[in-house]
């Protein structure tokens, strides 16, 4: 796999915001009637309301594999994780609780959240087939050398989107209920093993 040498700079860690702020974020803007980017229409906002209900979820449920627990612990030297992620991104609301609480395992890595829309230059350097899928997690060392990256879904669920796709049966919202079915069912344990493997590189 070929690297990028620092495309996220210094100063794209220092605007990026921590989990906890981009759930107050998130709140804040919904108090007026507002999401996050540009575009607050109110298929959005409906969007928006179901992810923040997603996250409080997995907030409360979620319990880490051992197995990626101890690969997590285990990181000795200073660790950057940088997200891409927009609050109306059902996808961001299903993975990124789960990041942000394995993140928070080992002080050794700092977590930052990047919103795509405010960030198309570094969003432009991780496209996914040539679309700007999110979420997308990117893995720096402390010179910010990138190290990994998975994103924007579990592979089953970008199966299912590519095989509707290539049926021509995708829309949004056909894509949605598929997905979200399948991220109920699967309990967050494909996203923790496809880290493991990751890390294990």
């Amino acid at each position: 796999m070929e690297l990028r040498v620092q495309t996220i700079t210094a100063a794209h860690i220092e605007k990026g915001i921590s989990y906890e702020s981009y759930r107050a974020l998130i709140e804040k803007l919904q108090q007026q009637n507002m999401t996050t980017g540009d575009n607050h229409s109110e298929s959005l906002l409906n969007y928006t309301k179901l992810n923040s209900q997603r996250m409080s979820k997995w907030d409360k449920i979620f319990k880490p594999n051992e197995e990626l627990v101890e690969m997590l612990t285990s990181i000795k030297v200073p660790t950057n994780w940088v997200v891409l992620t927009e609050a109306w991104c059902g996808d961001a609301a299903q993975n990124l609780p789960i990041i942000a609480k394995l993140a928070s395992l080992n002080p050794n890595i700092s977590l930052k959240l990047l919103l795509r829309d405010e960030n198309m230059e570094v969003m432009d350097a991780y496209l996914t087939n040539g679309g700007r899928s999110i979420p997308k997690l990117i893995m720096l060392d402390n010179d910010l050398n990138e190290i990994g990256q998975w994103g924007p879904r579990p592979k089953p669920v970008q199966d299912i989107m590519m095989d509707m796709k290539s049926k021509g049966a995708l829309s949004y919202d056909d894509f949605g209920v598929a997905a979200h079915t399948w991220y109920a069912k699967d309990r967050s344990k494909t996203l923790q093993e496809e880290l493991i493997v990751l890390l294990a590189r």
